[in-house]
């Protein structure tokens, strides 16, 4: 049996309530988690209270915690553990916002001056619009998330889709253009290309 249709059977099974079948997948899946969260903290400011490790755990807490889910297969897991990484982010985003500002992160002098909320702010404006966008069209918002937050590339999001990679680089820059309009002209998205 291919480890990847082993992940999707540890998934079922612990739908079904087998606890033994999380404990069993967990170490199958924890590359490609510290993957994705290796790829969102990239994104973060250096200093961030949040290691790689940390934000894997946080999100597995909040999806053992979320209501049951019914798993079809490996690709929808990996793609709400990252939604679930996303979230984590902005709610310390927003914590950061509410505090003032206050860091806990030891920092050099030399730094001091790129701590501001700005990046925080941003991390808010960009969840805003892509929650937006995934009203009005669900695919580009998922190639923007798996792209720009989960790190893969346009090869793995193609596979993920079950569509060319010509199509997803195409959907991505569509996406990205409206990101930037409606997140005012910022240039969020620039840092991203690969």
């Amino acid at each position: 049996m291919s480890q990847a249709h082993e992940i999707t059977e540890l998934l079922q099974a612990w739908s079904k309530g087998d606890r033994q079948a999380l404990a069993k997948l967990i170490p199958l899946v924890d590359r490609e988690l510290k993957k994705i969260a290796h790829a969102y903290m990239r994104k973060e400011r250096r200093g961030h209270i949040l290691q790689t490790t940390a934000l894997v755990d946080e999100a597995l807490i909040r999806l053992i915690r979320a209501e049951k889910i019914n798993w079809d297969n490996r690709k929808q897991f990996y793609a709400l553990i990252a939604r679930r990484m996303r979230q984590v982010l902005i709610d310390y985003a927003r914590k950061q916002i509410t505090k003032g500002g206050t860091r806990v992160a030891k920092v050099d002098v030399t730094e001091a001056d790129r701590l501001t909320d700005k990046a925080s702010e941003e991390l808010l404006r960009l969840h805003q619009a892509l929650m937006k966008l995934a009203t009005l069209d669900a695919r580009k918002a998922d190639i923007v998330e798996k792209r720009y937050f989960g790190g893969f590339t346009f090869g793995e999001i193609a596979k993920f889709l079950g569509v060319s990679k010509s199509s997803v680089e195409r959907e991505w820059n569509l996406a990205r253009a409206w990101l930037r309009r409606e997140i005012n002209g910022s240039d969020a998205l620039e840092s991203s290309e690969v």
